[in-house]
């Protein structure tokens, strides 16, 4: 299940971004006195209380500046409204509230998400009186928090979690299925979205960029349910304008792969593997996403003997960081193989979820240091003590080791080999995490 989205608004040098580095753990946002500094949304996964959630750091909001940058920073701020789920509308404690903290209010209320409003740079309880007039943003009760200073940030997050949906205890209750249709412009992707909801769903048509947003629709198939979503192509940076809606339209795409549970990246069997296609499915690598690979268009294709197998290896051939993921042949056009699309998705789904018991990974990883030895580098031998899964989609392991230094990535990839011999994992990723085992002194 995809973790809620939780967007941080709020107008110009308010403090979102020392916040969302707080929440995050990390520096990622650059935090300055100048406005304008954060200009795209900006992600990082975050937990509070066992609740799993990714926040967005977004550029201010100046609700009526011309100013090029400023007008694409209140873009890039509405996707983040349209698509989280809870929002947290930054105010500042020390200026007050200001018309332009009033209009943003507007458009939040518009928005009709869960809206918790902060008070920042509360630095002192002398301060709290300042807190009484933002209720006159009629958001209800605010918070007044220190980012800087680390005040009031436990009882924010207990109100932002409250907004979450409940975690079900039931595990036979079974969520739906995301999955996203990704891929270049003009690959026939609304048109097998279409043929897979056997409806009209999503415009079609031979120009580049009918899809310009990121389109939702539920499905069931053989008692299982999904969500398909068809998303706009992903044409290179340079092909695009920098105002442009299409912009626009791709950074939606990205963020309906991050959210998905499988990608479907369509390729176009005219064309076959572009350099555009190379970066997409790394993004998709990245994500860590199960990904099933559809070929389509071809029934355009003049077949030969072997044609099929001699296409797929050439498809693993150019994205050989790839090459876990299946390859399928379809015609969206005509519903060519159409019928296997659902069934591979949910088989590589099922392979991201997948949980390998302790005893039976060590038994693997036992056979696999026995049959290749671990590097030695500068006479010091690497040793694995043990691994264990930490988490699905995607599969993650922790391996103990007694020199982080000394795995290479050549004896990695032989473990990866060796796991997915043994257990599948067809579809997805894996990730593996080094623990250097603290020697114990004597």
């Amino acid at each position: 299940m995809s973790n809620p989205l939780v967007a941080v608004v709020g107008r110009p040098n308010v403090g979102k971004s020392t916040f969302f580095n707080r929440i995050s753990g990390r520096r990622i946002s650059i935090v300055e006195d100048t406005p304008g500094v954060t200009r795209d949304r900006i992600y990082a996964d975050c937990e509070w209380l066992g609740h799993s959630f990714t926040l967005i750091d977004t550029g201010g909001i100046d609700p009526h500046s011309e100013d090029v940058f400023l007008r694409q920073m209140r873009q890039q701020a509405q996707i983040a409204i349209d698509t989280c789920d809870v929002i947290l509308f930054f105010t500042d404690g020390r200026t007050g509230m200001t018309a332009d903290d009033e209009d943003v209010a507007a458009l939040l209320r518009r928005s009709r998400k869960p809206v918790i409003l902060v008070v920042n740079k509360m630095d002192s309880m002398s301060q709290q009186d300042n807190l009484y007039e933002f209720y006159g943003l009629g958001l209800g009760d605010p918070y007044g928090i220190s980012s800087t200073n680390m005040l009031g940030l436990g009882d924010l997050l207990d109100a932002v979690i409250a907004h979450f949906p409940e975690q079900s205890d039931d595990a036979s209750e079974e969520k739906p299925v995301s999955i996203a249709v990704v891929g270049r412009p003009n690959v026939g992707k609304s048109s097998l979205v279409n043929k897979l909801l056997g409806t009209e769903r999503t415009m079609v048509s031979d120009i580049a960029g009918t899809t310009r947003d990121a389109i939702d629709a539920p499905l069931t198939w053989e008692e299982r349910s999904f969500t398909l979503i068809d998303t706009a192509g992903i044409r290179r940076k340079r092909a695009i304008e920098d105002e442009s809606i299409e912009r626009y339209s791709i950074i939606r795409s990205l963020a309906a792969i991050r959210r998905c549970d499988v990608a479907l990246m369509l390729i176009d069997a005219q064309t076959g593997v572009t350099e555009q296609d190379t970066k997409i499915a790394g993004y998709i690598h990245d994500e860590g996403k199960a990904c099933v690979i559809v070929v389509n268009k071809w029934d355009a294709i003049e077949k030969e003997t072997n044609t099929m197998e001699t296409f797929r290896k050439q498809v693993i051939s150019d994205l050989k960081f790839m090459d876990y993921a299946p390859v399928i042949f379809i015609s969206a056009l005509t519903g060519q193989r159409v019928d296997k699309v659902l069934s591979q998705v949910l088989s590589v789904y099922e392979q991201a979820q997948r949980r390998i018991t302790t005893g039976l990974l060590n038994d693997v990883l036992a056979d696999a240091t026995g049959a290749l030895q671990p590097p030695t580098i500068m006479g010091k031998k690497l040793k694995i003590y043990y691994a264990t899964q930490q988490s699905v989609a995607p599969p993650t392991f922790v391996l103990f080791v007694n020199d982080e230094a000394l795995m290479h990535f050549s004896y990695q990839r032989y473990l990866e080999n060796t796991f997915r011999k043994s257990f599948g994992f067809e579809g997805t990723p894996l990730r593996f995490v080094l623990r250097q085992k603290e020697r114990k002194v004597q």
